[in-house]
């Protein structure tokens, strides 16, 4: 049996908005295993975010709210924790890097300040305690003459280098979880890759578990041991990371395999797009999210929303049509 370092269960996060309430993430379950690197992938609005930042309780309130669901970790649940004991938790033992350093730093302090704040805060440590441990952050996340940087301000790093000051501020703790919220959106690719690079190089020096939270798959596909897709608010398909490229089932999860482009083809082809807009959730789906914009559309589909069921080892998906020969699921 696996022993789960995160166990989230039925999650159900809103928000009230002036035109309705909105039904953000939908009875999402999933487990994290010590060491294991799972990929959150979808367009932007599927739920991606929200569902992390439920589990970490960061969902503003209002105009949001987790209504349901738990999320067990070391046996506590940490949506029922009080507000100092997940505190405590946030930044020590579970760190989050968010999308956009440059709002997420704050500019009006150095970032010697900024990282030695979470180590004097969860490790006790003196300010001069933490400044030698913020050197050697900065030069872990490959940040030359870290010393100087550390009076520097936000401002004066390149977006990549701020991207790294984030990485650094959510491993110091040396957390057992690090959420990575789409952390290379804004940077170009090559500083992507070395930003993913170095990720996997902490993962295996450090031996924390990630969850990396993106829309595009060819980002994970040499960062994730598994995948889980999401869409409506909702997993439409989970499954390990050869599995999920080899035999995709879901038609959404196959609409965004065919979106990337294959530098291997000798002949070009069209990429293949997915039409319509996702769905404004003001009312939780009792059918298919993806009818609307699903080639493969049945009657069932309008009627009933499927449960993401087991198709094959580590492999589940919701769906009323077997993508791999067109036939309905028994």
């Amino acid at each position: 049996m696996v022993d789960h370092l995160l166990s989230v269960q039925d999650l159900e996060t809103q928000f009230k908005t002036p035109e309705g309430i909105v039904h953000a993430v939908n009875g999402v379950s999933f487990d994290l295993a010590e060491g294991e690197t799972l990929g959150v992938v979808g367009e932007s609005g599927c739920g991606k975010s929200v569902t992390m930042l439920s589990v970490l309780r960061l969902i503003q309130s209002p105009p949001g709210k987790t209504v349901a669901g738990k999320a067990i970790f070391h046996g506590k649940d940490l949506l029922k924790l009080n507000p100092e004991e997940i505190r405590a938790v946030r930044g020590g033992q579970i760190s989050m890097v968010f999308q956009d350093p440059m709002t997420s730093l704050n500019p009006v302090l150095t970032i010697g300040q900024q990282l030695a704040e979470p180590l004097m805060l969860h490790l006790n440590m003196t300010r001069e305690q933490a400044r030698k441990r913020s050197i050697e952050l900065l030069g872990l996340v490959g940040i030359p003459r870290a010393e100087e940087r550390l009076k520097d301000y936000p401002h004066q790093y390149s977006g990549g280098m701020r991207q790294r000051v984030m990485i650094a501020m959510a491993l110091s703790c040396n957390p057992q979880i690090l959420i990575a919220d789409e952390p290379t959106t804004a940077l170009d690719v090559t500083i992507q890759a070395q930003i993913v690079d170095l990720v996997v190089r902490l993962r295996q020096e450090l031996g924390m578990a990630i969850i990396w939270i993106t829309h595009d798959l060819g980002v994970v596909a040499g960062l994730a041991q598994r995948v889980m897709v999401m869409y409506g608010g909702f997993i439409i398909e989970e499954a390990e990371i050869k599995e999920l490229y080899a035999k995709p089932r879901h038609p959404y999860t196959l609409g965004l395999l065919g979106s990337l482009p294959k530098i291997h083809e000798e002949a070009r082809t069209r990429l293949f797009s997915i039409e319509g807009m996702p769905p404004v959730l003001y009312q939780k789906p009792t059918s298919c999210p993806f009818a609307p914009r699903c080639a493969w559309v049945t009657e069932r589909c309008w009627i009933e929303n499927p449960k993401l069921e087991e198709i094959g080892a580590n492999h589940r998906v919701a769906c009323w049509v077997d993508t791999s020969n067109g036939s309905k699921h028994a």
